[in-house]
């Protein structure tokens, strides 16, 4: 399939920002199942320095700096992307998650530090003992650990509501637990919490998922939003997506923009300001299917 995203975040300050730096995580990834055929980021007002690179997750990343006095900031990213669907993979033939150590820390060519670093739980992705309970339910002895990752992702679709005025983005995975409700966000984050305290690798990825209206109704403009699932190692595969808020593996609606330890490693921007007061922002998110390629 091939989507022509289009993200608008707009800033408003109560006072003038006298100069601000932004990092921004906005550029859709090439990865194995995902081609990025262009992307455009536009910002107004203009930036004084603007620096593209690569961060260490093997993310694409742009650093802002806007040096004029502003109450508003506009962001506009636009992404022509095209997806394949994931390779069929087996996981009930993966290797038992209760074997995992084994497999890493004795593979022939040394530890993998990009698997290493996906065992290992951040500050938002700490598990409790109730949270490492309930993941382990998922993976009684000698299971599959894909075949218990989809488990655990079919089960938290299950028992948790979607409530997008549940949570914000400094809610903890502990009351999100306890309260049973929130967005994708604190869904990835609750997965990723249970299956780093069973020492399962598994990172955060952020993205779009194209949606759709109730039959019936017309696709509203700007109706889409951000979207966060996870994905999870075995030496069978490599890493594997799945979408808990969902209870899917994920395919080739989903779009991917960026992989860490959790949301604050690829949080679409964030940044440093002089001034500004509050500030409110609003976010819209295009997610079109197109029927042929668009012109580069």
């Amino acid at each position: 399939m091939i989507f022509e995203v289009s993200h608008r975040t707009h800033y408003r300050y109560a006072t003038p920002v006298a100069q601000s730096q932004h990092l921004v995580h906005m550029t859709p990834r090439t990865v194995g199942h995902q081609t990025t055929i262009r992307h455009n980021l536009m910002v107004e007002p203009a930036p004084a320095m603007r620096h593209e690179g690569v961060d260490g997750f093997g993310n694409p990343f742009v650093v802002l700096e806007v040096e004029v006095p502003h109450k508003e900031l506009i962001l506009m990213a636009r992404s022509a992307i095209e997806t394949r669907a994931p390779q069929a993979t087996d996981l009930a033939a993966t290797t038992p998650w209760d074997r995992l150590d084994d497999v890493i820390t004795q593979a022939p060519g040394g530890l993998d530090l990009d698997v290493i670093q996906y065992r290992c739980s951040t500050r938002i992705t700490g598990a409790t003992l109730e949270i490492a309970d309930y993941a382990r339910a998922s993976f009684g002895q000698g299971r599959p650990v894909l075949d218990g990752a989809m488990d655990l992702t079919r089960r938290i679709y299950a028992d948790f509501r979607f409530d997008p005025g549940a949570t914000d983005v400094s809610t903890p995975v502990e009351q999100v637990f306890a309260q049973r409700r929130g967005v994708c966000q604190d869904f990835a984050h609750l997965a990723l919490a249970g299956l780093r305290a069973l020492r399962v690798p598994a990172r955060y990825v952020s993205g779009y998922i194209l949606t759709h209206p109730p039959p019936g109704q017309p696709k509203l403009s700007g109706a889409d939003a951000s979207h966060a699932w996870i994905s999870v190692w075995s030496p069978e595969t490599g890493w594997c997506d799945f979408d808990p808020t969902n209870g899917i593996e994920v395919g080739e609606e989903h779009i991917t923009i960026a992989y860490g330890r959790d949301y604050n490693d690829v949080s679409p921007i964030s940044g440093v300001l002089i001034g500004g007061g509050e500030h409110v922002v609003t976010v819209g998110v295009d997610v079109v299917p197109l029927a042929a390629a668009p012109a580069a």
